[in-house]
């Protein structure tokens, strides 16, 4: 592998501090509002079946937009939850079986999951991107003291098992996945029974899929540095770039 090669390439630049993410704003706009809206809004007294859906997945589309005009650049996760949001509201509205949105919601992550391993095989492992970027790590720091040490074997090794980590993570939210929408969508599409399953599932994939993918992924971080720390004899303190 020439995950060494890479490592050094991802020196950091410098450039502009980035605008800090708002989680509340994230939160309602992806999980609160939608959820409120088709479990609530969904009755012909309100805003009616297909109308809720297109209230409601308009939220989280226009957040990914304001995130890309914020930044002034694309944030592939914005973009994939938009590209994500699409579909469900256009199989829902096609009013699709729901078996559908299961392997949807299935496919994403695991396409994640393959392309983390599949990266392993090519110069830039999807590891880098996803968790030693220079946005977080002193790289120039690290990769001088991995190569005054001769650790850069032991590395690359570190690197393929959390890469084989971080996929399982991929791998096991798109089993969650599947088999949320699989227990809860049970009633017809184009119903407001079906809105009202559609929002529940999107209030529960949160402590359901995202909580659990979350600490394997703050696991695999702890592994990653304290491998890192002992590869390198330098401190978390002095890798981790301080903001």
């Amino acid at each position: 592998m020439q995950n060494q090669d890479n490592f050094t390439q991802s020196e950091p630049q410098q450039h502009m501090p980035e605008k800090q993410e708002s989680l509340l704003l994230n939160l309602a706009c992806n999980l609160l509002v939608p959820t409120l809206v088709l479990t609530k809004l969904s009755g012909e007294d309100f805003l009616g079946i297909k109308l809720a859906i297109v209230v409601a997945l308009a939220f989280p589309i226009a957040y990914g937009l304001h995130d890309f005009f914020t930044r002034g650049k694309l944030n592939f996760f914005s973009a994939l939850g938009v590209v994500s949001v699409t579909l469900t509201g256009g199989i829902s509205l096609l009013e699709l079986d729901a078996i559908y949105i299961a392997i949807k919601e299935a496919s994403i992550p695991a396409i994640f999951g393959a392309a983390t391993l599949i990266s392993l095989k090519t110069s830039q492992p999807l590891i880098h991107t996803l968790l030693l970027n220079d946005s977080i790590l002193e790289i120039k720091k690290i990769n001088t003291a991995l190569q005054a040490n001769g650790r850069e074997a032991e590395f690359d090794k570190l690197l393929i098992n959390a890469s084989w980590i971080l996929a399982g993570s991929f791998f096991m939210s798109s089993l969650l996945n599947y088999l949320l929408a699989v227990i809860i969508l049970t009633a017809d599409p184009g119903t407001v029974a079906f809105n009202e399953q559609l929002g529940k599932m999107t209030a529960l994939s949160f402590p359901v899929i995202a909580l659990p993918a979350m600490l394997v992924m703050m696991g695999n971080l702890f592994y990653l540095f304290r491998g890192i720390t002992r590869l390198t004899g330098i401190s978390l303190e002095d890798i981790v770039k301080q903001k």
